[in-house]
C-alpha cells in the first residue's frame, strides 16, 4: 500500500491489513474528554463583526444621550448633577417615577424629545441584541451544514487527527499541494483561526468511531495520527484499522518503544519527530548542500519537486521501458526509482526497466513537467 499523490494517476490498492491487536491480546487504557459540538467558519465570524460594531455604536450613542440629558436638565431646570442623572434615566427608561420637582414648559419640551429619542435608541439596542443572538445561531447552523456537505463529498482523502504543531504543518503541505483532507480536533478556537486554503475540519474526538465515520474514514486513503498523547495515537490506530483495513496509517510516536506499539496496532509508518529533527540537524552540519537540495525538492522551491506515481492501466507507460517512455526529452523528468508490484524498490533504474500497471515510479522534475505528465496519464495518451 502507498500514499496516493494528487494531481497524478493512481490505481486502487487491494492490500488488506489486519492487526493482531484485534485478537484481544493487548489493551490500551485511554481517558479522553469529549468536546462541545459547535462550528463557526472564519467567514461567518467576519460577517458578525458588522452587527457587533452597530451594537457598540448604539451603546455609545445611549451613553452620549445620558450625558446630554443631564446637561439639559441642569441648564433648563437648574438641577443638581445627581438629580439630573435621575431624571434622565427615568425619562429614557419610561418607568414613570415621580419628578424631582415640577418642570417648566421648556423642561417638558425637552423631556418629550428625550423620551422619543430614548425609545428609539432602546428599540434599536434590543433589535441588535436579538439580531446578534439569532444571526450567531443561524450562522452556526449554516456553517455546520456547509462543513457536513464538504465532508460527504470527500473521497480518497487524508484525515489528520490532531491540529497541534505537527498537524498544522501536515495540513499546510496538503493545502499547498491541493490534496483533499479533513482535520479532526477538539479545540474549536484553534480550528477557526486557521487560514489555510480549502480548510475542512471536524470538531470532535478523533478516537471516537462516530467522529471518524463523519470524517469519511471508510472512503479515506490515509490517516495521519498526530495526537499529543502516544496512548491516544495507539488507540486511534487500533480503531481506524478495524474500521478500514485498507487504510494507510501514519502515526506519531514519542519514543522507540511507542513505534513498536504503533506498528503492532496496525500503523504502516511511524514518525518520531525528535529523531527526524536530530537527523536533519546532523545532516545539515555534515552535508548542508544535500539537505538544501532535499528541502528544495520537497518544498517545491525553484520549481523542482520529487513525486511518486502509480502506473495506471491502459496508459502509454505500460509495457514500455524507461528509454521508450521518453520521460526525459518530453517532460524533463528523471526517474530515480521504480518499485514493481510485489517487488523491491530499484534505485537509479536503467533504461531497460519495463513498466507494468501498478508499478510505483519515483521521479524528479519541474512542476510544469509533472503536471503535463499527469494530464497525459489521466487521458491515457
Amino acid at each position: 500500500m502507498r500514499i496516493p499523490h494528487y494531481g497524478e494517476a493512481t490505481v486502487p490498492s487491494t492490500i488488506n491489513r489486519h492487526s493482531p491487536f484485534f485478537s484481544g491480546k493487548f489493551a490500551v487504557p485511554v481517558l479522553l474528554s469529549m468536546a462541545k459540538r459547535r462550528l463557526m467558519s472564519k467567514q461567518t465570524r467576519r460577517s458578525g463583526l458588522t452587527t457587533v460594531a452597530k451594537l457598540r455604536l448604539a451603546l455609545l450613542t445611549l451613553a452620549l444621550t445620558i450625558v446630554l440629558g443631564m446637561l439639559g436638565f441642569m441648564y433648563l431646570e437648574q438641577m443638581r448633577p445627581l438629580d439630573s442623572l435621575y431624571m434622565t434615566v427615568i425619562t429614557l427608561s419610561t418607568v414613570g417615577f415621580s419628578e424631582v420637582h415640577p418642570l417648566h414648559d421648556s423642561g417638558r419640551v425637552f423631556v418629550v424629545f428625550l423620551i422619543t429619542f430614548g425609545v428609539v435608541q432602546f428599540a434599536a439596542i434590543a433589535t441588535l441584541l436579538g439580531q446578534t443572538v439569532l444571526e450567531g445561531q443561524f450562522r452556526e447552523l449554516m456553517s455546520r451544514k456547509k462543513m457536513e456537505q464538504k465532508l460527504r463529498k470527500l473521497s480518497n482523502h487524508f484525515i489528520i487527527a490532531g491540529f497541534g504543531r505537527v498537524g498544522r504543518q501536515v495540513a499546510a503541505e496538503f493545502s499547498r499541494r491541493k490534496a483533499p483532507y479533513v482535520v479532526i480536533d477538539t479545540d474549536l478556537p484553534t480550528l477557526e483561526r486557521c487560514e489555510l486554503d480549502d480548510f475542512t475540519y471536524l470538531l470532535g474526538d478523533a478516537t471516537d468511531e462516530e467522529t471518524l465515520l463523519k470524517a469519511g474514514i471508510e472512503r479515506a486513503s490515509t490517516l495521519i495520527s498526530t495526537l499529543p498523547d502516544e496512548a491516544q495515537n495507539v488507540y486511534l490506530t487500533l480503531t481506524a484499522r478495524h474500521m478500514n483495513p485498507d487504510l494507510y496509517i501514519i502515526a506519531r510516536a514519542d519514543f522507540e518503544e511507542g513505534e513498536k506499539k504503533l506498528k503492532r496496532a496496525g500503523a504502516d509508518h511511524v514518525v518520531i519527530p525528535h529523531v527526524l529533527g536530530g537527523i536533519r540537524m546532523a545532516m545539515a552540519s555534515l552535508q548542508p548542500h544535500v539537505v538544501d537540495f532535499v528541502q528544495m525538492t520537497s518544498l517545491g522551491k525553484e520549481g523542482l519537486v520529487v513525486e511518486e506515481l502509480t502506473v495506471p492501466e491502459k496508459s502509454f507507460l505500460v509495457e514500455r521501458t524507461l528509454a521508450e517512455s521518453q520521460l526525459k526529452p518530453k517532460y524533463g523528468i528523471t526517474v530515480i526509482g521504480v518499485k514493481p508490484v510485489g517487488g523491491r524498490m530499484i534505485i537509479s533504474p536503467g533504461p531497460e526497466v519495463r513498466l507494468q500497471p501498478g508499478d510505483i515510479v519515483v521521479i524528479i522534475g519541474s512542476v510544469t513537467g509533472l503536471e503535463q505528465l499527469s494530464r497525459d496519464l489521466n487521458g491515457h495518451r
